[in-house]
């Protein structure tokens, strides 16, 4: 995809999200939160998804696939940052998580009997999907840690376990899970797990409850607790091959960190604007906000550190183009570490200049301030980044 192509798509993009998205996000959560159901899909996303998907602004993401727009990572990146200004954008578009990291686990390592019943659809946002990997009774941060048990029973695999935090679990059109379980326990440490294809219909998956984050519970995705109870699942569900799952979520994990953490960018951008309106528009001690120094000193602050953040996450979306997953860790890693924590910064400012009015639902910061809490968990906490920043960084010395 060439620099041109890219340019054209965000202008259409960004046009897009001012005439469609933005003013509809209003409508979207009062039907949801109208709704007799609030675990249902507010029919306003299916409008927007098929302007969206006549406008050829549909799977942007996908690098190296027939399945995607055919753009690179740094050339998806900042249409992934525009999207992360809204919270309903990456759904209009069909570029949200988990539904993105699971569409590349599918491109990648599934068969093409797979392909053909979850990816198509997933691809066409008929089905939502879900990612069942983290577990209550294990520090999950640990991928090797999770102790789901997958046993082999003649042509099936049976799974018993329980999970939480499976996010899109309680979507109503979550049709499938891809899971990860402890299929050769006596294996080495990153051989024993393997990954498999899990329809949510299929006997023994329960979802328990929806969880909630700072009281969020994200209706109708939801982050839930499933319990899996003899789970029978044909053997040819399996991904790319027992004791696998690993390095799978190794290739999965990537860029799906990179995609939280350009969406971080985007949310952080629209709450310094709104930072910034706010400070001119409020007067205080005989003046407005905007000529308070602190004040002064927050906007400046916000302007750089996001600056700083972008040019560390382009540059590891450029890596992971070039060199691939494994040789972009490190910058991914940084990455990682640094989008959600410059955004918490920028978004409590922003709550500062907005006073009680911030921390209210009125506007959207108290809910930007827990989505981007949560990132400082998901898909590794930032200890764990920063060990294997560090790790790297002493392997330097050694050479």
């Amino acid at each position: 995809m060439t620099t041109t192509t890219s340019a054209s798509l965000l202008e259409r993009l960004e046009t897009f999200m001012a005439s469609d998205v933005y003013p509809a996000e209003s409508v979207y959560r009062e039907q949801l939160h109208g709704a007799a159901n609030r675990w249902s899909q507010p029919p306003v996303m299916d409008e927007l998804q098929a302007k969206a998907r006549a406008a050829g602004l549909w799977n942007l993401f996908l690098p190296e696939s027939e399945w995607g727009a055919g753009l690179s990572n740094r050339a998806y990146a900042p249409l992934c940052e525009v999207m992360g200004r809204s919270f309903i954008a990456p759904e209009v578009f069909n570029c949200s998580a988990p539904d993105t990291g699971n569409m590349e686990v599918f491109a990648r390592y599934a068969s093409r009997a797979l392909q053909d019943r979850w990816l198509k659809p997933l691809l066409a946002a008929e089905i939502r999907s879900g990612f069942a990997m983290t577990e209550p009774g294990v520090a999950s941060s640990d991928a090797t840690n999770i102790s789901a048990q997958i046993r082999r029973d003649g042509d099936h695999y049976v799974l018993n376990g329980t999970k939480w935090w499976t996010s899109g679990a309680g979507h109503p059109r979550c049709a499938v899970l891809i899971f990860l379980g402890r299929s050769n326990p006596d294996a080495p440490r990153h051989q024993q797990h393997s990954m498999l294809v899990v329809p949510m219909d299929t006997p023994g998956v329960r979802v328990v409850r929806a969880l909630s984050v700072f009281g969020y519970d994200d209706a109708p995705h939801g982050h839930c607790e499933v319990v899996f109870e003899n789970v029978r699942v044909p053997a040819d569900h399996l991904l790319l091959g027992e004791g696998r799952g690993f390095e799978i979520g190794q290739g999965r994990l990537g860029p799906g960190r990179l995609h939280h953490c350009l969406r971080s960018i985007g949310i952080a951008e629209r709450a310094l604007e709104a930072m910034v309106a706010r400070a001119k528009e409020r007067i205080t001690f005989g003046k407005p906000l905007s000529e308070q120094g602190v004040v002064m000193e927050w906007i400046a602050d916000s302007r750089i550190e996001i600056d700083q953040l972008r040019l560390l996450t382009y540059d590891a979306a450029d890596k992971l183009d070039k060199f691939g997953n494994k040789a972009a860790r490190y910058e991914l890693a940084m990455a990682k570490v640094v989008a959600p924590n410059v955004a918490l910064r920028v978004i409590d400012r922003a709550i500062q200049t907005f006073g009680a009015a911030g921390v209210s639902s009125d506007v959207f910061l108290a809910e930007a301030y827990a989505h981007q809490r949560t990132l400082r968990l998901a898909d590794g906490p930032d200890e764990v980044h920063r060990a294997s920043i560090a790790k790297g960084e002493l392997a330097k010395s050694a050479r």
